[in-house]
């Protein structure tokens, strides 16, 4: 997929705009064919050269970049060309799906087998161990708190893993 294709997908936007922030944006927004340094970046762009420099490691981590160095013979400074390589793109947001569903799959089993209770007054959740030290007392406010139903919570968390698991084509946890 061409890098225009890929970029006018508002998810990959999105993805793009999570990793490198709204200052890094206009590096990952407009990726060069070919090689170009991160000053050649800072004045295309008209950014700051640490932001640019900040979204291509970013973008280096997340395999969405390469470089190669190449050293000044006559002053021995270090020139770093960067390559963009956004054909990753589908494959780690496929990874961040799986860690989206195991850290879901992680909380509904927390919230499954723990008691809770809230101060309707403060809307702070407490675990039924937290609660009992309290005296079944609000700490910031001293009002009782009351046991707390998260079966709508957890149903919500079903019906995403659900989600989840038919875009991941993985079988259900149910």
């Amino acid at each position: 997929m061409a890098f225009e294709d890929l970029l006018e997908d508002p998810v990959i936007q999105k993805y793009l705009h999570e990793l490198v922030g709204p200052k890094g944006m206009p590096v990952a927004a407009a990726p060069p064919d070919g090689e170009v340094t991160d000053e050649e970046l800072a004045e295309t762009l008209d950014l700051e050269l640490n932001d640019v420099r900040r979204a291509l490691f970013i973008l280096y981590e997340n395999d969405l970049a390469t470089y190669r160095r190449l050293r000044d013979e006559d002053s021995g400074w270090l020139t770093y060309l960067w390559t963009f390589e956004y054909d990753n793109i589908p494959e780690n947001l496929e990874e961040e799906l799986y860690r989206l569903y195991d850290a879901l799959l992680d909380r509904r089993e927390y919230e499954q087998n723990h008691e809770f209770y809230l101060c309707e007054i403060c809307s702070i959740r407490f675990e039924f161990g937290e609660a009992m030290d309290f005296g079944f007392e609000c700490p910031e406010c001293g009002s009782p708190v009351e046991s707390m139903d998260n079966s709508r919570l957890v149903r919500a968390m079903d019906d995403r893993l659900d989600a989840l698991e038919n875009e991941l084509n993985v079988e259900s946890t149910a």
